[in-house]
């Protein structure tokens, strides 16, 4: 710790001491600055009033003969008038490195073009079912022609399974199959039908 913060330390110490058992708190020292010469000559001298006013202010004139990319610190100083920085300032950032996306930013997108939700998925939706923009004629036509699909693809699935039934009542698939069919043994007997069962 060093000396100046053992003394303040010391003195705060002591004033707190002094508060606490009622006694009158001694008077702060002034402090000196530590100023040697050399730290005073080396300081500059500040520069007399009548050269700090000798600069007169910009002008929109000025302002005019600015290029991209100038310095333009002496039009954005204390005491210029605002039109004349903000002139300055539009030429500064009329700089084409200003005007470069960074590709960073979220909303830079057209969200005026259009990005319609597709009509098959519009229509099953309940909200465009509540707001009817659909007619119902249109659903009706849609769901006769799915109903008349699925007519015709059943009745060609119909024509299908009757001719292939009609294929294994055939005599000659009952033939064929007596053929392929294995052959009883002998000792087994075949009971006669009753009377009443024969056709």
């Amino acid at each position: 710790m060093s000396d100046a913060d053992s003394s303040f330390l010391s003195r705060w110490s002591r004033r707190k001491t002094a508060v606490r058992e009622g006694q009158p708190v001694p008077a702060e020292p002034a402090l000196v600055p530590d100023a040697t010469p050399a730290a005073l000559a080396e300081a500059p001298a500040a520069p007399p009033a009548e050269t700090q006013e000798a600069a007169p202010l910009p002008t929109l004139a000025d302002v005019a003969l600015l290029q991209p990319g100038d310095n333009i610190a002496r039009f954005v100083a204390r005491g210029v008038d605002e039109t004349v920085k903000r002139a300055a300032l539009k030429t500064l950032f009329a700089d084409p490195h200003f005007n470069v996306m960074d590709g960073l930013d979220t909303y830079i997108d057209d969200y005026g073009k259009p990005d319609p939700i597709p009509l098959d998925v519009l229509r099953r939706m309940t909200q465009s079912q509540t707001l009817g923009l659909f007619d119902p004629i249109e659903e009706e036509e849609k769901e006769g022609e799915a109903k008349e699909k699925k007519e015709t693809e059943g009745e060609g699935e119909m024509a299908a399974d009757s001719k292939a039934l009609e294929a294994e009542e055939s005599p000659e698939t009952e033939v064929a199959q007596a053929q392929s069919a294995p052959a009883l043994p002998a000792d087994i007997a075949i009971p006669p039908l009753p009377a009443d069962k024969r056709a």
